[in-house]
């Protein structure tokens, strides 16, 4: 037997996005949140990664957040282990 939930929620919302993410993707959101950069994520997420992301299941978008960390950290200013490149 298969159960599948879908929770709604403002995925335009760092913090609701972060609550409704798990592993990996929360470990790549605490970086993200230690190093106050919230909202640049969730603009990466709206126009570079997913024009729509809306319509992507909840365990895809995980996933992405979770395996693309270094990309998203690379992004975002951030070396390898999600924090700031020193100058």
């Amino acid at each position: 037997m298969t159960v599948i939930t879908k929770n709604e929620y403002d995925r335009n919302d760092f913090y609701e996005l972060y609550e409704n993410s798990w592993s990996g993707a929360r470990d790549t959101m605490e970086k993200i949140i230690e190093n106050e950069k919230e909202k640049e994520f969730m603009d990466l997420l709206n126009d570079v990664y997913f024009v729509d992301y809306e319509e992507i299941e909840d365990v895809e978008l995980n996933d992405f957040i979770w395996h693309d960390r270094e990309t998203i950290y690379n992004d975002l200013g951030l070396d390898e282990n999600g924090d700031m490149i020193e100058d």
